[in-house]
């Protein structure tokens, strides 16, 4: 049995996403092994970036400075704004390096299940910032969920006012993907936005 301080620890990351109470204990066990310096190197981390975190007024990202390093890059195209549901989501689709343009996190999606409904998400800000001009085309990355697919299309009703381009990002296949392994949701999207071949 391990003291009550090494317990409350492991219980604190067994509460990570991918972390169970398993994977916790290794974790600690393997901070303490290293306590003279990953241990030390987390906490500093841990304790550098708590009193840092804010919240992008411009697009919603989390940072250290507001607006985000990727609000004040001027590098980056600001007719183009990427709509995603989650902070997780502007991180993944940016760490690819594929959009250079800017992003707008929404906190969510509508979910009548789960009582999310406009009001709840940052839509008018979305549209405060086309309204205000600037913007030629609006991706909306929502998740092939039925609640993002939902939301995406909200999106375009809304987005329809405005002069702008509203693409969405493609569904269906992954590369490397084997039809037999897939399912049937995938599947169906993958039927609905064929193509012709070249």
């Amino acid at each position: 049995m391990a003291s009550q301080e090494i317990e409350t620890l492991t219980a604190a990351l067994s509460r990570l996403p991918g972390l169970g109470p398993r994977s916790a204990r290794r974790a600690v066990l393997w901070l303490i092994k290293r306590r003279e310096t990953a241990l030390v190197q987390l906490l500093d981390a841990l304790g550098a970036v708590q009193g840092a975190l804010v919240e992008c007024e411009v697009c919603g990202n989390i940072d250290t400075h507001d607006p985000c390093a990727i609000c004040a890059d001027p590098r980056r195209d600001m007719r183009a704004l990427c709509v995603v549901e989650e902070v997780a989501d502007l991180w993944a689709l940016d760490r690819a390096r594929l959009f250079t343009g800017k992003y707008h996190v929404l906190g969510g999606r509508l979910s009548a299940l789960d009582g999310v409904r406009p009001e709840d998400l940052a839509i008018d800000r979305l549209l405060a910032r086309v309204e205000q001009g600037g913007v030629d085309e609006v991706v909306l990355a929502m998740n092939a969920t039925l609640e993002g697919q939902t939301t995406a299309h909200y999106l375009a009703e809304r987005l329809e006012a405005f002069p702008v381009r509203i693409t969405q990002l493609a569904h269906g296949l992954p590369v490397g993907g084997e039809l037999d392994y897939l399912d049937e949701g995938t599947l169906a999207q993958a039927i609905r936005a064929r193509r012709p071949v070249a």
